[in-house]
């Protein structure tokens, strides 16, 4: 690669500015920016070849998003999800970030050479690169933030990085930490509300259905699940073993309801509500119905491999219960009129939840209504007629009639902790953890 010219275009530069902001008030996220800046800070001149950028989310299952630009093959994106603390190996203690961190440092600037010994182990990988200046930053979204931004510039430019370019990085820096702080406080709004309030629930309430009494009338499956014997394990196994036993049953019997059109509302003590919402025509009900009963098959399949693992090592089952049903039901805040909640509430919510009280009754683990089984097709087992508060006639009650087939559960239900991590995510993690360890006060302002 040729010399390059050390000046650089402030009006090119303010170009890429300008373009941070207008991308900013559009709302984009934060690849878009990341992807965007990138690609245009090289194209305004600076000799950048590769970009680190780390971003604390606050999000409820991941702690960090990192995206690794590079010149010849763009952005690539890791995230990091809440996990106990893993392995310390000495590569990330002894990288850029962890120094920075460790010695409260803003910036760590430094030459590569092409052969000889590298001051931190990454710099090796650098060198494979052809990268010849490392600059590398801790930008706090705020003073007392406990979100923000670290990351890397790398060159691999024979002259390096000029005064100028490196001016031009901090000013740029700046302006990219105004633009990213923004996508993800929307993405924080976004991610808190997905991850409490499920998928649709969230988009409704973020498009502005927010006042008391907002919602609407929809037509869904619904499914109702519950635990069985409850206060027994939580005064048998002690509280933080009945919320892992509590946390493992949902794991394995609520998640396969979240996918293919159904999504879990909400969780009840330790049970759960989960809607298929659906046309009010035969076509788009039967298609609901016969989707829940597939989840159901496969929650069935997840908590009979849970329970197996649960028996070698030592504990015992869990049992459950789960009613289907098919209604209108009201969909919408309720609540106080500064305390919300998005739910799904009415008539048939009430008589799904009485169903699937009868699972007890009938010694069946899982029970419907005629209305769901006659959407479904296929071979059911009368088990009764019962009589539902608040509903005037006496309602059949069913039970698939064959068993449910025995599915190759093909995804473990507990997390395992993820591999492959981006260094600065390893370098935050080990630090946070080396500072618990030691009782002594924290140094990063971003990633608790």
């Amino acid at each position: 690669m040729g010399t390059i010219e050390s000046t650089v275009s402030t009006i090119l530069l303010d170009r890429v500015a300008e373009w941070l902001t207008n991308s900013s008030l559009a709302g984009d996220d934060l690849e878009t920016i990341v992807r965007g800046f990138c690609e245009r800070i090289a194209a305004a001149g600076l000799p950048i070849v590769r970009v680190h950028l780390t971003f604390s989310m606050l999000h409820p299952l991941y702690d960090a998003l990192g995206f690794t630009w590079r010149r010849a093959s763009g952005v690539t994106i890791e995230g990091f999800r809440h996990s106990a603390a893993g392995q310390k190996p000495d590569r990330f203690l002894q990288s850029p970030y962890y120094y920075l961190l460790d010695n409260n440092l803003q910036h760590i600037r430094r030459r590569i050479p092409a052969d000889g010994p590298a001051e931190f182990p990454v710099f090796i990988d650098l060198r494979q690169e052809r990268i010849t200046d490392y600059l590398a930053f801790v930008q706090p979204f705020g003073d007392g933030s406990v979100q923000g931004m670290m990351g890397s510039w790398s060159t691999d430019s024979p002259t390096g990085f000029s005064d100028d370019m490196i001016d031009a990085l901090l000013r740029m820096q700046n302006h990219l930490a105004v633009a990213a702080k923004m996508a993800v406080l929307g993405k924080l709004a976004n991610n808190m509300l997905t991850t409490y309030l499920g998928g649709d629930a969230g988009k409704r309430v973020l498009n502005g259905q927010i006042r008391r009494g907002d919602g609407e009338t929809i037509r869904a499956a619904l499914v109702m699940g519950d635990m069985r014997q409850s206060t027994m394990y939580a005064e048998k196994e002690g509280r933080q073993a009945y919320i892992e036993t509590l946390n493992q049953f949902f794991d394995a019997i609520a998640a396969p309801f979240n996918r293919n059109g159904g999504e879990i509302l909400s969780f009840l003590g330790d049970g759960f509500l989960a809607v298929y919402p659906c046309g009010r025509h035969k076509d788009p009900s039967k298609i609901a119905c016969q989707a829940a009963l597939s989840a159901v098959h496969q929650a069935q399949a997840r908590v009979a491999e849970l329970n197996r693992e649960r028996m070698d090592a030592g504990l015992s089952k869990v049992s459950y219960g789960i009613g289907l049903h098919v209604g209108n039901v009201m969909f919408g805040n309720v609540g106080l009129k500064d305390r919300l909640t998005f739910s799904a509430f009415g008539s048939a919510v009430n008589e799904v939840q009485r169903l699937q009280s009868l699972t007890k009754k009938y010694s069946s683990e899982v029970v419907a209504s005629q209305a769901f089984a006659g959407y479904c097709g296929g071979e059911w087992r009368t088990l009764g007629e019962e009589k539902l508060r608040g509903v005037r006639q006496k309602v059949t009650v069913l039970q698939p009639h064959v068993p449910a087939p025995v599915l190759h559960v093909e995804e473990k239900f507990r997390e395992v902790a993820p591999t492959g991590l981006s260094e600065a995510e390893q370098v935050i993690m080990l630090h946070r953890d080396a500072r618990k360890q030691a009782n002594k006060p924290t140094v990063e302002k971003f990633m608790q």
